[in-house]
């Protein structure tokens, strides 16, 4: 939420992109610049900035939330001390946000779900947990030493059982994956490179039914999803996300724009409807 994994081509991590985060955490906070925190020509630092003191509520806010309503447990924290131990970068969702994701996981009654980027496992931790015996969540992953991380990360949670990581890209992994059971997903969550996010989002059709719930990621970038004369690849491709969303006679979709310990950034959200 924001959060995410920002992950290169095809699924490739990218530490730019928000993701999934630490506690800190599930997407790296919005752009900061140097006048969030300059030195005077004396060495004193200068007074913090309007943006500054709102980043630093957001994150307080934030922290506030996930302790009262979404503590991590040793599973989790684990997770990301183990994480951070292999360098991974701290792009998992927050606490409170991996929580939303297991709350609507369980709405939909889930027990199929698909995430496109696993960084961690610190987002599957919290959907897997949603999950009912029998069910599975498959998780893609560009890189094997983050797919190494998360499978110890996920077998200490207990979930080795229902959930399986995925090594490869992901335009690769899902052909073989539908070939290898047709059954659709009942939730999809898309949170890796986003300049892809349209080929993920024609995936997560294919592999959907009337009443699958579609989240997407980092939607916002703190605003720079507004202008169409952006040339950045990742915003180009959140762009036609949104605009595929709007026209697909398939979907009811929205979005929203939301601040926290990631920053200022937000999530779309899409139900399949037919």
């Amino acid at each position: 939420m924001t959060q995410s994994t920002g992950q290169g081509p095809n699924g490739t991590t990218d530490p730019t992109t928000p993701h999934h985060g630490t506690s800190s955490t599930n997407s790296t906070s919005s752009t900061s610049s140097a006048a969030n925190s300059t030195s005077s020509t004396s060495g004193a630092s200068a007074p913090a900035t309007p943006r500054r003191r709102d980043e630093e509520r957001w994150t307080e806010v934030d922290r506030y939330f996930s302790e009262l309503l979404a503590p991590d447990d040793d599973a989790l924290t684990a997770a990301l001390r183990d994480s951070d131990a292999a360098g991974l970068p701290r792009i998992a969702v927050a606490p409170n946000q991996g929580k939303l994701l297991q709350l609507l996981a369980q709405l939909r009654g889930a027990r199929r779900i698909l995430e496109f980027g696993t960084l961690g496992g610190y987002s599957s931790i919290w959907m897997g947990r949603a999950l009912p015996a029998g069910g599975r969540l498959d998780t893609l992953e560009f890189s094997p030493a983050h797919a190494e991380v998360a499978r110890a990360n996920i077998a200490r949670a207990g979930l080795a059982d229902r959930v399986k990581v995925h090594v490869g890209p992901a335009l690769e992994t899902l052909p073989r994956l539908a070939a290898e059971d047709t059954a659709p997903y009942d939730l999809v969550f898309i949170d890796a490179d986003k300049q892809n996010n349209p080929h993920y989002l024609e995936w997560a059709l294919k592999l959907s039914r009337p009443g699958t719930l579609i989240i997407g990621d980092n939607v916002v970038r703190s605003g720079a999803v507004i202008d169409p004369a952006q040339t950045d690849a990742g915003i180009q491709g959140i762009r036609t996300f949104l605009d595929m969303l709007a026209e697909h006679p398939r979907v009811n979709a929205t979005a929203f724009q939301t601040v926290g310990s990631k920053g200022y950034d937000g999530f779309a959200m899409a139900l399949v409807t037919e």
